[in-house]
Formats: structure tokens, sequence, C-alpha cells
């Protein structure tokens, strides 16, 4: 192994973890310089809709000013000089260039080779001098939101169909087609009945969803159905729902419109008390969740926030790294309410959250909960306590003037970026915090729609 890579690489991540993209790149190129060129393969075909174009760029707005560089380059990867899978083949970066102020996505697909480029380093890596600190380190991710997951440990079919049936299905809409899987309890037989849709976070799947939150050993104790709508490679190579695009923000477009799609199937195919339909979601599962809960508030009646961000956080990739790393501008700032008026929500947020800062719970919850101006706000009442041998907790109690509870913040202390109270069998979890799955359950009980929604157009 030439002596140079462990410091060219450690080099890398130094510059990546630093946000200088461009420095870190060139960086590695430096390190794997001499390696043989070789053309990227054609685009493989996808069957999303939610974009248009034949080359989607992560980031739905316009490209920043002077990112671009003053003149065309060619494209540039690397590849193997002996042909194996296993030496860094970053292939398909197309119209990415190192240069002044960073990696510019240009016409190409920005999120699929940074994407390429953590799957490669992850592999790669850990054989350059076992053990060291770069061992199963990556770069930042395009897709924001997204952590290299842990290696998802075995799960038992007791822990996903504890009882009742999970079932798979998909929903086709204007915007695209998505799966889901469904968890019908074995007390289901016809009556009416809650629904919560539960959002995963990047790299999740629905089963990891289900394993981590226990969402479905609560719905069989609890008697309710819970749909996990799942996000598409070819929407985001991350499976990270596409929060951050003003695209994906809007009532009846982009991926609110296929969740929204789903929630109305499933209710169309089981009997859903309407009055009775909750949103949820973890990291940018949460940040969609919080989009769900203002574009459709006829459709939910409350929404759980697990490290998740508010709606309008960000509009593309570069302010959604400003979101997630300093909490954004607070949209309750000077307002006497809530931004707009919304549904209730609980929040939850561990204070050691490096992924996705907890000034954004704060910020979530102002967008649905009374914001004083000056002075102490007599409408929220604050507790602490402790897990037994777990995190301690403090729980904010927010009220409106006329005394009804209309959110719930909890930050929980020593906690990072994953489910608190949440089972080791799933990716991004805390047991050792309070049980959130618990707590949401029992707030969106405490919550349901005094009048039925009128069925909308979209």
């Amino acid at each position: 192994m030439p002596d140079h890579l462990p410091t060219g690489m450690a080099e890398a991540l130094r510059l990546t973890r630093a946000g200088r993209l461009a420095e870190a790149t060139a960086a590695i190129q430096r390190t794997l310089g001499g390696l043989p060129t070789q053309a990227p393969p054609a685009d493989e075909p996808t069957t999303d809709r939610t974009s248009e174009g034949p080359d989607r760029v992560v980031s739905g707005g316009p490209e920043p000013a002077g990112l671009l560089p003053s003149a065309p380059t060619q494209p540039w990867w690397f590849s193997t000089p002996k042909g194996g899978r296993d030496a860094l083949e970053l292939r398909r970066w197309d119209h990415i260039r190192p240069g002044g102020g960073g990696l510019t996505p240009g016409a190409g697909k920005l999120a699929e080779a940074m994407t390429r480029i953590q799957q490669t380093l992850d592999r790669v890596l850990p054989t350059l001098a076992p053990p060291t600190p770069l061992s199963g380190a990556g770069l930042p991710q395009v897709g924001p939101l997204r952590t290299p997951a842990p290696a998802a440990p075995d799960r038992t079919r007791s822990e996903l169909e504890p009882g009742g049936r999970f079932v798979a299905g998909s929903y086709t809409g204007p915007a695209g087609t998505r799966g889901y899987k469904l968890y019908v309890p074995s007390g289901y037989v016809g009556q009416a009945v809650p629904l919560i849709v539960m959002l995963h976070g990047c790299t999740q799947t629905a089963d990891d969803c289900a394993a981590g939150t226990r969402l479905n050993l609560l719905a069989e104790k609890e008697t309710c159905l819970v749909v996990y709508p799942e996000q598409a490679a070819s929407a985001n190579p991350s499976r990270c729902w596409n929060w951050f695009e003003t695209a994906h923000q809007q009532r009846g477009k982009g991926e609110p419109s296929l969740i929204a799609g789903i929630t109305r199937q499933v209710m169309a195919s089981y009997r859903v008390d309407p009055c009775r339909v909750y949103a949820a979601g973890m990291s940018a599962g949460g940040a969609m969740a919080a989009i769900l809960g203002a574009a459709y508030s006829d459709l939910y009646a409350a929404v759980g926030i697990h490290s998740g961000l508010p709606r309008g956080a960000a509009h593309d990739l570069r302010s959604a790294w400003s979101a997630m790393s300093r909490g954004g501008s607070d949209p309750g700032r000077g307002a006497t309410s809530g931004v707009q008026a919304g549904v209730p929500l609980i929040v939850f947020h561990g204070d050691r959250d490096a992924t996705v800062h907890p000034r954004n719970g704060e910020h979530a919850l102002a967008q649905g909960a009374p914001i004083p101006v000056d002075g102490p706000d007599q409408r929220v009442t604050v507790s602490r306590g402790q897990v037994p041998g777990g995190h301690a907790y403090t729980r904010s109690v927010h009220r409106d003037a006329t005394g009804q509870v209309v959110g719930e913040h909890w930050l929980v202390n020593g906690a990072g970026h994953a489910w608190s109270g949440g089972s080791p069998a799933g990716s991004f979890t805390d047991p050792s915090g309070p049980d959130a799955s618990a707590e949401m359950l029992r707030f969106f009980h405490e919550h349901p729609k005094t009048t039925p929604p009128v069925s909308p157009a979209n």
C-alpha cells in the first residue's frame, strides 16, 4: 500500500468536514493521481417524475452565483488501474468540477456522484491501514440528513408483525409512484381506527423504520394502522425525502402529493376514522412531516417531528446545509402566535444532535405553538425527567389562549441524531431516551379533529 494514501485521505476528510468540498475532492484526486480514466456509463433510466429534465440536480433552485467555473472543463472521474471494483470506482462524475468556490452540480447528478464516493470510500478506507480513524468514514452527503448507517441487526418476524399483518402496496399519482408498507393490527375487524403515516429518514426503509420505532408493536396494542411510505432511490440516491426543494414543499405537488395520496388510498381501502389521521417522521422524514402538517392540515390532525426541521427551512442544497448546521432563521421571531394556522405538533430532538441542529426543533414548534414577544410565557409549562439508567430530558408543553395544548417539545439531554427510546433492531435509534413513539401516540390520541375533513380535490 502506498504510504501517501492514508495521509492523503485523512487530509481529504479534514477538508470535507470543514465544508471545503472542492479542496477535498482535489486532495482525493491528487492522492490517487495517475489513475487512468474511462468514460462514464450511460445514465440509467428513472421512473420518478417529481422533477423535470433528463439530469436531476439535487437542488431544485437556481445555481448559486459564483460556483460555476469561468471556463468549461472536461468531466472527470476515478477508476481502478487494475479494473477491480473495490479500488475507488468513482464513476459518472459528469459535470462535477473542482475549483474556486466548490463542487458544482452543473447539469450532472451531484447527489448520485457523492453517494458513490461515500459507498466506495466506505469499502476502501478500512483496507488502507486498519484500524485507523478513516475506517467507516466518508464524505459529507449531498442528500441532506444522510449519516452512514450502521450494519442493520437481524430482525425477527415478531418485531415487524407482532400479531398483525405487514403488507406492501404502492400508489401512483401525477408526481410519480411510491411504494409503502402498511401494518394492520390483529384487532382490526372493520371498525373505524386511527391511521399514522410514518416517514423514514435517509438510507432507511419501511422495515428498518418500523423495527427502530417499534410503532407496529404499539399499533398492535392500540389497534391503529401505520403506513410507511418509502422514498425511491431514483428520487434521491440516499432515499432522503426532498424536503429542501421547493418542488416538494407545496400541496398537490411532488412528494407531499404522493404521501397524501398514499394516505387517502389507505383510507379508501380500510375503515379509518378521518378525524384521527396523523403524520410523523424522523430526520428528513420529520422535515417532510412538517410540510404535510402545513400543506394538508385538513387531512392530518396532528404531526410528530423527530430530529427534523421546520417547513420552509431551505429551498435548495446550500440553504439545507445551512439550516441543518445552524438552525436557520427563527420562523416565530416577532410573532405573537404561530406563523400560520397549522396542526398540533409534538417535537423530539437530542441536544447533542450533530446532524440537524437542535434549534430546528424549537423552530418547528414555533410554527404551530404560540410564541411570546417579550418575557416568560405563562402558557408554557416546563418539566424535567430522567429515564432510569438513561437520558434526562426537558418537556415543554405549549397552550393557546384558550388553554388547549397545541404543542410539546422534548429535548433529550446527551442524545444525538437518533430516534429516542427506539429499538436497536433499527438504525439511528437511542434506546436510552424517553419513548418517542409512545409519547407521539399519546399526543395523537389527545388531538383528534373536532370535525371530519372535507375531501379536497388534490
